[in-house]
């Protein structure tokens, strides 16, 4: 558009600069305008606007001769101008029809990442399945941190005193320790936790393979349990082209540097070790008297954890396979911004589309880089937990997380350059939230403003109101709010909530562009 733009400052530039002289420029007031500006009407009126002008009076052939000719060249190149501009216009408008930018929104650990690959399994699981190499990667990656973790707290004294085997419990397959000679003041664990914690030692290297592998943070695996209250996450820096690492062990032979042949040589030897390993992390885990310790210790092992230990008989397996299930439930946390590009692969009008999605980080630190994206998007979706109800925020323990939410999302919907862009609300995690409602936790206790029920029915209505409410009194203009309660762990019940928000997306997208 620059090209035409340029041209026609330029050409109006020649006709109303001072002294001008010769044929002016035409109007482009619209199509209604007249084809006359400058000269001299019959009666010896003069008439600014009008063009072309009217023959001078006593003009000579020769004179008409060259007025028409600079008539004719100054009209061909209008035309020019108003096809150049035109093509721009359509070419533009069939970027943009082909284009769709999303911005994902919302605190960490609100489920983000995961709404993501939602989109990717119902839209573009082809190109998912591609994938399935780095993200082995990232899930045998989040097993051994699991898994060290579990040994990290029984080897605790507390919880090492609070471990009895229960008849039934599987035990290691390393030999049984002698107990001669051993003089110690301290309680040591039981030989089956020793014995454990030797059987699996080696996955504390695998930790470290893996986490440079995918160019992860290593050091987060490694922490003491008491510097951390649960299993660490997988963590990359927003940018990083993990997948194109991982692909890289997978090319070729003839086409591998030295250097990713090393690497490809270590993930294999990684993938030798969990194969190795695996008895021995599905007794751990299928133990009873371990079960008993850790509840002993308050130690809860969630999601993805828990999953992928209850799987580790198949997931450890030498020639394992992730399915769409077990990518989705993979968790891997970006600092910063990760960009994603999907296209979409279903039948129907939206197939070939490009669709960009923005995954920006979610802590409170990361939040003053959103505005940057603010710009150009078609749509903000953002994800509210409702199960944070009773947490409060990692960076500041003294904050709610769910009144944290309803600040962030009022911050949003506040703004003034997106007051045109449409608005996505998933309420997510309602399956942690009815869990904790089921157990007893009470949510007026924590939410005050809270006089219902204690369903899981009332408190979804109770946060949608109060939501709906802020977009409406805090939106810089009126615009439709699209709300859904979403499981995202859950590939059906998400799909036709996926399905709609495609709908609303697109028809959306139609209307600004004035295709529909």
């Amino acid at each position: 558009m620059k090209s035409g733009l340029a041209a026609l400052n330029c050409y109006g530039a020649e006709s109303d600069g001072e002294g001008s002289e010769g044929v002016a420029g035409p109007s482009r007031s619209g199509a209604g305008s007249s084809w006359r500006k400058g000269g001299m009407a019959r009666g010896g009126q003069v008439h600014e606007n009008v063009w072309p002008p009217w023959p001078p009076p006593d003009e000579t052939e020769l004179e008409k001769a060259v007025r028409l000719e600079e008539e004719r060249e100054a009209k061909r190149i209008s035309d020019a101008i108003d096809r150049a501009l035109e093509s721009e216009r359509q070419s533009l408008r069939r970027e943009r029809k082909g284009e769709m930018k999303l911005l994902l929104l919302g605190q960490s650990e609100s489920g983000k990442s995961t709404m993501l690959k939602n989109f990717q399994i119902q839209f573009a699981p082809g190109a998912l399945r591609a994938e399935s190499d780095a993200w082995r990667a990232v899930i045998h990656l989040n097993l051994v941190r699991a898994v060290n973790f579990v040994l990290d707290v029984l080897t605790k004294p507390t919880a090492a005193a609070a471990y009895v085997p229960q008849p039934g419990d599987a035990s290691p397959t390393v030999p049984a320790f002698s107990a001669l000679n051993r003089v110690s003041a301290t309680a040591q664990p039981s030989s089956d936790l020793r014995r454990f914690k030797l059987a699996l030692s080696p996955l504390r290297q695998v930790e470290v393979i893996l986490a440079r592998h995918l160019a992860a943070d290593e050091g987060a695996g490694t922490a003491g349990v008491g510097e951390r209250a649960r299993v660490t996450e997988v963590t990359i820096r927003g940018g990083h082209s993990w997948k194109a690492l991982v692909r890289q062990q997978y090319e070729p032979e003839e086409q591998r540097s030295r250097y990713s042949e090393g690497r490809a040589d270590e993930v294999e030897n990684a993938r030798q070790i969990l194969g190795a390993c695996r008895e021995d992390v599905v007794a751990l885990w299928t133990s009873q008297g371990v079960q008993s310790a850790l509840r002993e210790e308050g130690v809860v092992i969630d999601d993805p954890a828990s999953f992928f230990l209850s799987h580790a008989d198949r997931v450890m397996q030498n020639n394992y396979e992730p399915t769409l299930d077990d990518i989705l439930r993979a968790r891997l946390q970006t600092i910063g911004v990760e960009e994603h590009h999907m296209i979409m692969e279903t039948e129907g009008a939206e197939n070939g589309q490009h669709w960009i999605f923005y995954d920006v980080g979610g802590a409170r630190s990361q939040r003053a880089s959103w505005v940057s994206f603010f710009d150009d998007v078609n749509a903000i979706i953002f994800l509210c937990s409702t199960a944070g109800f009773n947490e409060n925020l990692v960076e500041d323990r003294s904050v709610n997380r769910l009144m944290d939410s309803f600040s962030t999302w009022k911050t949003v919907c506040s703004s003034r350059l997106l007051a045109t862009v449409q608005f996505i609300l998933l309420l997510n995690k309602t399956d942690l939230l009815d869990s904790r409602l089921k157990a007893g936790v009470q949510f007026s206790k924590y939410v005050e403003s809270y006089k219902g029920e204690n369903t899981t029915e009332e408190v979804i209505e109770y946060m949608k109101r109060k939501l709906a409410a802020i977009h409406r009194h805090h939106s810089p203009q009126h615009r439709k709010l699209h709300v859904h309660s979403t499981c995202a762990i859950n590939i059906d019940t998400t799909s036709a909530v996926l399905m709609r928000i495609r709908d609303a997306i697109l028809v959306n997208h139609l209307t600004a562009m004035q295709l529909i």
